[in-house]
């Protein structure tokens, strides 16, 4: 899987909290304050802050129980107001603390994938987004608006789901050259069909991926993995929780792709600061670094190919060829440029 380091030479130098300033490029900053992502600790649930120009968008609000915490933390980043709040999919740790935060700060659009959810957190949601006279926007595939100079991109879902994770907002947060993808709980199945729907159309490749389903391992699965190919990964996870997050299946993969690891439940709030040129991290938890200040040599991985159906496999996939007609490759990369295409049982 090819590498997106900006020869990550990578400047750790602790201040009042932990840092580490990213090379991103030669190309002057775009104008502006910039653009900072807060990912919020809120334990086993998402929560993101972004704050671009002067204007705020909330993306998820972690469980009920954090709705004061995230009035709190943003009383004190001085925010007066949202442009735009983003309920990613209707889960109590995504849409938990929306209630608490739309009950105090007046917002000028809140999206959501459905405007019927069978919870009590859920219906607060909405009855919030009523005070405020709001309707509530269910957004489509290609939907775009800004927040200060960034541009956020709507990439999915693409499909109606039965299954509630797969019904995930994607957005894609651009400014300058600096990029961000969040996938709220979008599981494997649902990223396949999101990367068929704009195959061609679009450059997946980002910056940072907010991983998916903290560190689920139904998310962040090969394909979406190899197409996205972010240089740093943010999971917001819970210490100790009864899920077992972040799964090990998806860390090995994020590391084998030599993605630098940032988590909650070791860092405390991770802030990301673009430039549109630079991203530096910052973190609440002065003691710890990231598992991955600098990126790790990536693991040897053998691919196995099916010379007659030109797809290819890991090298425990029950789908293997029989011997004669086994083809080696050493990445992902590889195999594709050779032209096959990933086993849908073992790769996704």
């Amino acid at each position: 899987m090819k590498h997106k380091f900006f020869a990550l030479l990578l400047a750790l130098s602790l201040l009042l909290c932990g840092c580490m300033e990213v090379p991103a490029g030669t190309e002057a900053p775009v104008a502006g304050d910039g653009l900072t992502v807060h990912f919020i600790d809120v334990g086993q649930a998402d929560c993101a802050l972004l704050e671009c120009d002067g204007e705020y968008m909330l993306i998820d609000g972690g469980n009920k129980e954090d709705g004061q915490l995230v009035v709190s933390y943003l009383e004190q980043q001085g925010v007066e107001q949202l442009n735009t709040v983003i309920c990613t999919h209707a889960h109590e740790d995504h849409v938990g603390g929306l209630p608490s935060v739309l009950a105090v700060y007046p917002t000028a659009s809140v999206y959501a994938p459905t405007k019927t959810y069978s919870s009590n957190v859920f219906d607060d949601f909405v009855y919030y987004t009523d005070q405020q006279r709001l309707e509530i926007t269910i957004p489509s595939p290609g939907d775009t608006f800004t927040l200060g100079g960034a541009e956020i991109t709507v990439l999915g879902p693409v499909k109606s789901y039965a299954e509630t994770n797969d019904t995930s907002i994607v957005v894609r947060v651009d400014y300058g050259n600096n990029s961000f993808l969040f996938t709220g709980d979008m599981e494997t199945a649902a990223e396949n069909d999101m990367l068929d729907y704009w195959e061609g159309r679009i450059n997946w490749n980002v910056d940072v991926l907010k991983v998916g389903h903290h560190g689920s391992d139904t998310s962040t699965g090969y394909r979406f993995l190899y197409e996205v190919d972010p240089t740093y990964g943010v999971i917001s996870v819970g210490a100790g929780n009864s899920y077992g997050h972040p799964h090990e299946e998806p860390m090995s993969r994020l590391k084998d792709a030599g993605v630098v690891l940032f988590r909650t439940d070791e860092l405390g709030t991770i802030l990301a600061h673009a430039d549109g040129t630079e991203i530096t991290f910052t973190w609440e938890n002065q003691n710890a670094v990231p598992e991955d200040v600098e990126p790790a040599e990536t693991k040897s991985q053998t691919y196995i190919g099916n010379i007659n159906s030109k797809k290819f496999h890991t090298e425990d996939c029950a789908s293997l060829p029989a011997e004669k007609n086994r083809v080696e490759f050493s990445s992902y990369e590889e195999a594709i440029e050779e032209g096959y295409t990933p086993c849908g049982s073992c790769l996704g």
